[in-house]
């Protein structure tokens, strides 16, 4: 964690205003592997639909993440896929796993002015996960993948949906992410950045490229755990008082 008396990251977290937050493998640790059950639904669909084997529809849904952001959006582009039956069908999971998070909540009601979540899955799925951390009410809206016209992060534009429809200030905004190239934007518009790594090993990965870039510009800051990095934040932020 860093510390609170370093000058830099007092001055990154100060004045701001706006808190943006992804769900999967962020709200959440992705160790849980609540994303498993979601990774798994997309193979099933994408191999009945294109009516091609498992390993087959494995290697599309890949090259489909890489190449488009979502699965989903290379489905679109390819194959003219139809997207609210597969939004539905893949993100029809048991949430059960997630456990209420107190710390977290505490920690996230506490941040001053607005705060979303901004994902690349459904509403309905981000008021599941929202609901079973207990946290939902600590957000001023969540924007998904419908509200942005399916066209997921890391695309400009949708970034610029959320910053002119919300009226925030970019330059007063900070950004958590779990994938370092969904922050890329973010840094470019002037937010902080925030990247959520697993706590182990790269075995929790489901692509090599998910694990890289820790190290890059645009990532300003690297976190095991979020409750504890919002805590941080907490301790360097002017006194309400």
């Amino acid at each position: 964690m860093p510390k609170t008396s370093d000058p830099a990251f007092i001055r990154d977290f100060a004045d701001v205003e706006t808190w943006i937050f992804d769900l999967d493998n962020t709200l959440y640790p992705r160790h849980i592997n609540l994303f498993d059950q979601v990774d798994a639904r997309i193979k099933e669909y994408v191999a009945r639909v294109l009516n091609v084997p498992h390993d087959e529809a494995n290697d599309i849904q890949k090259q489909y993440y890489r190449d488009y952001g979502t699965t989903m959006r290379g489905l679109m582009i390819e194959h003219g896929l139809e997207p609210d039956e597969f939004l539905e069908f893949v993100h029809d999971v048991d949430h059960s796993r997630l456990d209420p998070d107190p710390r977290l909540g505490e920690a996230i009601s506490r941040l001053p002015g607005k705060r979303f979540i901004f994902t690349n899955g459904s509403r309905k799925h981000a008021e599941a996960v929202s609901t079973r951390l207990g946290i939902t009410h600590h957000f001023d809206d969540i924007f998904d993948i419908i509200w942005a016209e399916h066209l997921p992060k890391p695309h400009p534009d949708t970034y610029a949906k959320l910053i002119a429809e919300t009226g925030i200030d970019p330059a007063r905004a900070a950004m958590f992410e779990d994938l370092s190239r969904n922050l890329e934007v973010p840094d470019r518009l002037g937010m902080r950045t925030v990247l959520l790594v697993p706590d182990g090993t790269r075995e929790v990965f489901h692509e090599e490229w998910e694990a890289d870039g820790r190290d890059a510009r645009h990532v300003h800051h690297v976190t095991e755990n979020l409750a504890e990095f919002v805590e941080t934040i907490l301790t360097v932020l002017p006194s309400k008082g």
